[in-house]
């Protein structure tokens, strides 16, 4: 049997991507990472892990992987991720009555926040 353990991403900038990504979830380093990998965990409490990894790939405008994050207050939570860092997209995807909005953490790399209460 198989589970997934980690998602990984690549980033540009380890340090930067771990700065906004633990204050995006409230997430710490689960050891000393590098300036090429680094592993983080929920602060508290058991939730998926997400490891940053140095890559030289360029970000794709759609990308076939991407994180689904889901918020009780979704205004409030893009609005606390934006001033962390994140930038708002003009998404040419989006159907009629979306309940996600598409961002992009400091790397480019593109997240959606999910309205829970919808």
């Amino acid at each position: 049997m198989l589970t997934i353990g980690t998602t990984v991403l690549g980033v540009n900038d380890v340090a930067r991507a771990t700065a906004f990504w633990c204050d995006a979830l409230g997430y710490i380093p689960r050891e000393d990472g590098d300036e090429t990998w680094v592993v983080l965990v929920p602060q508290k409490g058991d939730g998926a892990r997400l490891a940053l990894m140095l890559s030289e790939t360029p970000v794709q405008s759609h990308p076939r992987l991407h994180l689904d994050l889901y918020a009780d207050d979704q205004a409030a939570e893009v609005e606390r991720l934006v001033k962390l860092g994140a930038t708002r997209v003009d998404w040419d995807s989006y159907p009629d009555d979306p309940d996600f909005i598409v961002l992009e953490d400091p790397d480019g790399n593109r997240f959606c926040v999910v309205d829970a209460a919808a």
